[in-house]
């Protein structure tokens, strides 16, 4: 296979030193093999590693130093839990652990080198040619004024009253941030789009919708911003994407037709699926969210949906699922990469209506809302129901003969932005909450509509600011005397939970955190 592509990151101390003596010697080496000199293998972090593949890499080989005898002291203990997590991930998709190889060697160690090459190169050939297809670089459109000024009248933004309330109740504003969605909206009416100001603004946004609650014009400035970041993208100005874009990669990588993705093979043997239920449960990146965050902050997204599974199975509900199952696009879609997400939302409809299915639920509220709402306003028609697991779970509990035995632990409810303001069942967590049986309920200061966001969306923004309003938001759930943290969304976890690793803040803002699916699945009872 002549056209086979194998990236090699070698570190520039030890193992390059091995390579170049094998260069020196004119030593036959794959020709294949595109190598590529890095600082320290520990540079490399798991964005980088998987961006490769992405870009269309059949292999990839990160080459370092001998334990012990890194320069930089822990790089090669750094690269070991980097390629560990990446090749889960891999393994996941269906692309196989064994393309990513993680190999260390000493400057004298060049014949060793050579055979790992080899045999890697072999290796690759028999895996084959990989099905990820790059993601083809956007065509140019109309103008990035023109497409601006029609977003600006397709959102309505000239009815802005310019009355501030937007600004005010904004909580990034709050927080400190110079930002103003006020200000930012008549920027871009004034023809700025492309001022620092404004560019830094567009890709700052939460997209929380608190501005658009309070809006008396009801001016749907998350989904404005949602657009202009298309405008920006287009033109080569994307914002810093949290992760070093990790999941957008990931996300762009499903629109690949032929993986072969594993999405459930993890699955506990005791849930109860039907493969020819009418009724598809879909899950989620909570696989990908626990691969990557699960050494660092330990999170274990995936009991949501084992909850969701066994809560569904607890009212004889045996759902189908897609063994293939792709990101729904959330985050391509509200980080401006519209293409790439009426790609991937093409292949998923498809993949469900070719199952014949005719409901859709889900406890994701990313997934909800795209799904439900984002699929079709984007041309992507449904001929299913989407459902919400809290909506379906209401209406099975209010048949009767349902009970939920006691809970000790006092509650406080963390609002998933989605839910709240953004197209979901808002009312619904906490209709869910009042038939359960703990030991109290106590309210944020900041809850309902006007509920404090995680601080993150769609994996962009990530700063100074966003942690700290992260901390406010978990401050003010300490202050109500809660012991537990309940939340409805996967991010709202990983968020706060990589808050709480603030090394100087410590035991005052940690709390434990469990999903509302997860309390009403391992509580509920017949009576």
């Amino acid at each position: 296979m002549n056209d086979l592509k194998i990236v090699l990151f070698i570190c520039n101390w030890g193992p390059h030193a091995a390579f170049q003596m094998l260069q020196d010697s004119c030593r036959h080496m794959p020709h294949q093999v595109r190598m590529i000199r890095i600082p320290c293998s520990g540079r490399m972090s798991r964005a980088l590693l998987f961006k490769a593949f992405e870009t269309g890499a059949d292999g990839v080989a990160l080459v370092g130093c001998e334990p012990g005898s890194c320069r930089y002291g822990s790089g090669t203990g750094i690269a070991e839990r980097n390629v560990q997590d990446t090749r889960g991930i891999l393994e996941l998709l269906g692309l196989g652990k064994d393309r990513l190889r993680l190999a260390t060697f000493l400057p004298e160690q060049s014949e060793a080198l050579l055979e790992f090459l080899q045999q890697f190169h072999a290796d690759v050939e028999r895996m084959g040619k990989s099905p990820v297809i790059p993601v083809p670089k956007t065509q140019p459109g109309e103008s990035g004024r023109d497409l601006a000024a029609r977003i600006l009248t397709s959102h309505d933004i000239y009815a802005c009253q310019d009355c501030g309330k937007c600004s005010s109740a904004c909580p990034m504003s709050l927080c400190g941030k110079p930002f103003s969605p006020r200000a930012m909206a008549g920027s871009i009416i004034g023809g700025n789009i492309g001022s620092a100001s404004v560019v830094s603004d567009v890709w700052s946004c939460l997209t929380c919708g608190i501005c658009y609650d309070r809006c008396p014009s009801a001016v749907d400035f998350p989904r404005f911003i949602r657009d202009m970041r298309q405008v920006h993208r287009r033109a080569g100005t994307a914002g810093q994407e949290a992760h070093e874009g990790f999941f957008q990669a990931l996300m762009r990588t499903m629109t690949s037709p032929d993986l072969d993705i594993r999405h459930w093979d993890w699955l506990p043997e005791d849930i109860q699926v039907d493969g020819q239920s009418k009724t598809l449960f879909f899950g989620g990146c909570a696989p990908y969210f626990d691969t990557f965050f699960g050494r660092t902050l330990g999170v274990k997204t995936c009991d949501i949906l084992i909850d969701s599974l066994r809560l569904l199975n607890f009212f004889d509900i045996f759902p189908a699922l897609l063994p293939g199952e792709r990101c729904c696009g959330h985050d391509l879609l509200w980080t401006g990469d519209r293409d790439s997400f009426i790609r991937l939302a093409r292949l998923n409809v498809d993949a469900i209506e070719e199952r014949g299915i005719e409901e859709v639920v889900t406890s994701c509220p990313e997934c909800y809302r795209t799904l439900a709402i984002d699929y079709p306003e984007h041309g992507i028609p449904i001929s299913f129901k989407v459902t919400h697991i809290f909506d379906l779970a209401e209406k099975e509990i209010d048949k009767g003969a349902i009970g939920f035995e006691k809970l000790n632990r006092t509650l406080t409810f963390q609002d998933p932005c989605r839910l709240a303001r953004l197209g979901g069942p808002g009312e619904l967590p906490r209709k869910l909450i009042s038939r359960l049986k703990p030991r109290g309920f106590e309210e944020m200061r900041d809850r309902g509509n006007s509920a404090l966001c995680c601080g993150n969306c769609a994996w962009t923004g990530c700063d100074s600011y966003t942690k700290a309003l992260q901390v406010k938001r978990l401050r003010q759930a300490r202050e109500t005397g809660s012991n537990l943290l309940v939340t409805a969304c996967p991010k709202c976890q990983i968020h706060l939970r990589c808050a709480m690793e603030d090394p100087f803040l410590g035991d005052e803002i940690r709390m434990e955190m469990m999903d509302l699916t997860s309390i009403v699945a391992r509580t509920i009872r017949w009576e």
